[in-house]
């Protein structure tokens, strides 16, 4: 199991508990890591800045105990933002018309770089994206990263 999803097992009960969803968690850095946990709220209202205090406490106090991280790291809670990445598939099935960038760990079609209108995603994962009038199937297990783009369709439902 990869220490992502060891630390999601570990916190994730807690941050639902708390009226939240995990976005992505993810560490990064070689000398100095740093855990970065992305939250949304589950009544779908924006998150604010006591959110993430709030949720950074229940987190330190959970990864204090569990200790699953064995050396030195900064904890960064933060809301994905209007322009979020898509890590999960019921993100994309949540913004299904909109555009979006993705990236693939290896070329489907001769490419790995997409970015087109997000068309749908399917009971078996796979994404259909509609790139300069092409499209493209991707299953979901192929995709290293993805994200929506900021458009005023995109603004205008973060508004809404």
């Amino acid at each position: 199991m990869y220490i992502n999803e060891k630390i999601e097992q570990l916190i994730a009960p807690s941050i639902n508990d708390m009226g939240f969803d995990i976005v992505r968690i993810l560490l990064s850095g070689d000398r100095r890591q740093t855990l970065q946990i992305m939250i949304e709220r589950q009544d779908g209202n924006a998150v604010g800045v006591e959110d993430c205090e709030n949720v950074s406490r229940s987190v330190s106090a959970i990864l204090d105990v569990e200790d699953p991280i064995s050396s030195a790291y900064s904890l960064e809670v933060s809301s994905p933002g209007i322009d979020r990445p898509l890590v999960k598939p019921e993100h994309f099935k949540r913004y299904v018309s909109f555009l979006i960038k993705m990236e693939t760990k290896m070329p489907i079609e001769g490419r790995k770089r997409f970015k087109g209108v997000l068309k749908s995603i399917d009971e078996n994962n796979e994404i259909e994206i509609e790139v300069e009038g092409n499209i493209y199937h991707i299953p979901f297990s192929e995709l290293e990263r993805a994200k929506l783009v900021l458009t005023d369709e995109l603004i205008a439902k973060a508004t809404n």
